[in-house]
């Protein structure tokens, strides 16, 4: 194709969920609601383990950063959701677009990283009890958060780079609700090559890695679990462990299915139903899980309701 032909695109159309007509506001609403119960949660999970001298220990520190990587997650998709229920479809800039997908990427690999880090937690404090305390100090779990935060920004730059390089011509339109690598690959009308190479890189190492690893973890601490002599202790020891195998299997099965498993005909809608439940349900689901299913989490928010009802009476 002749290159002087081509138009230079400057913004992209995104498509959003199309005209919802008479159930925009429901629509919005709901989402709306969703998103303030996901960072509400999310936030008091970070400040319960703040203030809470019980939550001081490492598990409870990787999970403040778990609902550190939903906040950032969710703060850069919701908005752009909300904005396209109400209005349908929008444009965004190319410059913005990258950008929006560069903080979509970092607490991606973050949160991969972080979900490893907790199960190596887990498999110590399960499979080698005796040395817990010298293994997880905290300049070590310091040093375990900060290098996966790190790897987020910096692997992710390495992609955001590519991309800033692609040329985009004529077709502009994404029919998503987000900047998402493929659709910004698809509209493309310089070669990919280069950014696919990088992407595959990064992506399938950062993610699949640290899955394999959350696996071996697991059958580490399974085998503990079954030398344990009493049932109440093989309950206790997996009990500590449930929560954060839920979310693994939520939070990398939601992954898998949108990214890994190949695409059918009707895949941009399967697609997008995916999309909504890892952008919305998924930060809200994580924090009550671990709210619901850990008493020390729940005997704190107890404790923080109870000081609030007596500081409310001397008032």
């Amino acid at each position: 194709m002749d290159k002087r032909n081509q138009s230079t695109v400057t913004e992209f159309l995104l498509l959003g969920f199309g005209d919802l007509h008479n159930f925009k506001i429901l629509v919005f609403t709901v989402v709306l609601v969703i998103h303030v119960a996901a960072l509400t949660a999310n936030v008091l999970v970070i400040v319960l383990v703040c203030v809470t001298q019980s939550l001081h220990s490492p598990m409870y520190f990787f999970l403040s950063q778990l609902s550190l990587c939903e906040i950032v997650f969710t703060s850069n998709i919701v908005p752009t959701m909300l904005w396209l229920i109400l209005v349908g479809h929008g444009n965004v800039s190319v410059a913005r677009c990258i950008c929006q997908f560069y903080f979509l990427g970092v607490p991606v690999i973050a949160q991969c990283l972080l979900l490893a880090a907790m199960s190596f937690d887990r498999q110590i404090a399960i499979c080698r009890p005796l040395h817990y305390p010298t293994i997880m100090t905290f300049m070590h779990q310091l040093l375990m958060v900060f290098s996966c935060w790190l790897l987020g920004f910096t692997l992710t730059l390495f992609i955001y780079i590519s991309l800033s390089k692609l040329r985009f011509c004529d077709l502009n339109t994404i029919n998503h609700f987000f900047c998402d690598i493929a659709p910004l690959l698809q509209l493309s009308c310089s070669s990919t090559s280069s950014v696919e190479l990088v992407t595959a890189m990064v992506a399938f190492p950062v993610i699949l890695s640290p899955f394999i690893f959350i696996i071996g973890s697991y059958i580490s601490i399974i085998h503990t679990i079954l030398k344990i002599p009493s049932t109440s202790g093989r309950h206790k020891a997996f009990s500590t462990c449930s929560s954060h195998l839920i979310i693994v299997c939520t939070y990398y099965g939601t992954l898998f299915s949108i990214y890994i498993v190949p695409p059918r005909d009707n895949s941009l809608n399967v697609n997008k139903g995916l999309s909504v439940l890892y952008t919305l349900v998924t930060p809200l689901f994580n924090p009550l899980i671990y709210s619901l299913r850990n008493q020390d989490i729940r005997n704190a928010v107890y404790k923080y309701m109870q000081s609030f009802r007596l500081w409310k009476v001397v008032l």
